[in-house]
Formats: C-alpha cells, sequence, structure tokens
C-alpha cells in the first residue's frame, strides 16, 4: 500500500500555459502545502513566465482553488470506481482500503487541512469539506448494501463506520508520515479489516490484507 491513485498516472507534460500552472501547483501543494507554496515556486516548476499566472489566474488561492478541485474530482472518480465496482460491499471497503498509495506523502486532500490559511478560508476549504463528506457518504451506502442484503450484522451502524474508516484512513496517514515508515498505516488497514470481518454475517468477508511494498 505504498503508492495511490490520487494524482493523474504519469504522462506527457499539460499542453497548455494554464493546465502546466494546474498541475505545477497540486505537486507543490501535495509536498509543500499551501503556505509553503509560493506564485514563483509554482512558475518555476511549471517553467513558465512570470505574468502567465495572472493572465489565467487571478491570484495564488483562484489558481490553488483550481488545483485543489481537481485532486478532489481525480480522488472521487478513483473511488467511485472502486465503490460502483464488482463484489460484496467488504469487497469494496476493503478494496479501497487496500488501493496503492503514495502512504508516506500522506492524503493530497488531507494535506490541505493542515494548512490554516486553507481552513479558516470556506472557499479553500470548501473543496474538502466537499470530498471528505462525499467519501463518508459513498462508503455508508456500501455498508449500508452490505447490510440490508444480510452480508453485514444488522446492528452495524453505517454512517458511524463509514466515519471510522475515513478518520482511521486519515490517520493512518498521519502516524506513517510521523514514523517515516508504512507500517503504521499498514496495521491501520489490517485492524480495520479484521472489524469489518467480525461484522460479516456470511462466509464473504475481507480478503487478509497484503500490502505490496
Amino acid at each position: 500500500m505504498t503508492s495511490e491513485r490520487d494524482t493523474a498516472p504519469p504522462g506527457p507534460p499539460p499542453a497548455t500555459t494554464q493546465e502546466r500552472l494546474v498541475a505545477s501547483a497540486r505537486e507543490l501543494l501535495w509536498e509543500r502545502g499551501y503556505v509553503g507554496t509560493s506564485p514563483k515556486a509554482i512558475l518555476q516548476h511549471a517553467g513558465v513566465g512570470q505574468g502567465s499566472m495572472y493572465h489565467h489566474f487571478t491570484g495564488k488561492s483562484d489558481l490553488a482553488l483550481t488545483a485543489i478541485r481537481r485532486t478532489a474530482e481525480e480522488m472521487r472518480a478513483a473511488a467511485e470506481e472502486i465503490f460502483s465496482g464488482p463484489g460484496t460491499a467488504c469487497d469494496r471497503v476493503a478494496a479501497y482500503l487496500l488501493r496503492e498509495r503514495e502512504v508516506l506523502r500522506g492524503c493530497p486532500i488531507g494535506r490541505m487541512t493542515q494548512d490554516r490559511d486553507v481552513v479558516r478560508d470556506p472557499v479553500l476549504r470548501q473543496p474538502l469539506d466537499d470530498m471528505f463528506g462525499w467519501l463518508r457518504r459513498r462508503l455508508a451506502d456500501v455498508l449500508a448494501e452490505g447490510r440490508a442484503s444480510g452480508e453485514l450484522a444488522a446492528a452495524l451502524d453505517p454512517e458511524a463506520t463509514a466515519a471510522s474508516i475515513a478518520a482511521v484512513v486519515q490517520g493512518g496517514y498521519v502516524l506513517a508520515r510521523a514514523a517515516e515508515d508504512t507500517a503504521p498505516f499498514d496495521a491501520a488497514v489490517r485492524g480495520l479489516l479484521a472489524l469489518l470481518a467480525a461484522q460479516a454475517t456470511t462466509t464473504t468477508a475481507p480478503a487478509p490484507p497484503h500490502p505490496a511494498r
């Protein structure tokens, strides 16, 4: 579990100046956060002229908002592919938890919540609220399907369980980064899968995790 489809797969550089600016902002925001990413750094990373940002965007916050939204959209699409895919509810939750991640880089959206300037700005914070709210709802939907089908125990609370899953994943990123080791994240995922398996009422339960290293 050491790389994740949080961003688009490697490919040719963006064709337009605007797209190069957005791609560079996404990369630097993930690496340095909002406060640590200067307009100059974005321009240098994108390899564009000084006036390019203000030709396409009103300023750093406008570009950052576009970059954050783009990252959230791609994360959402990648997760939805799993949640809407084949398999039981447990299979799909397990697939989400076990998908490849760049654990030591952290979550690119979760990274933004560590910036006070982002959290205090309702406009910049909105994509974060939307992404995490959507994730909890979709996880709850999948878990509710499993409960309705009899796969999961009737006593299981889909909303509370979904919130726990989201919280443990984000906390796992933090613990892994603090330790400079993916082991805490992997242990958190194993624990979640064990708890989910304990709620299964059929023989269909999450497969034992085998994190890829």
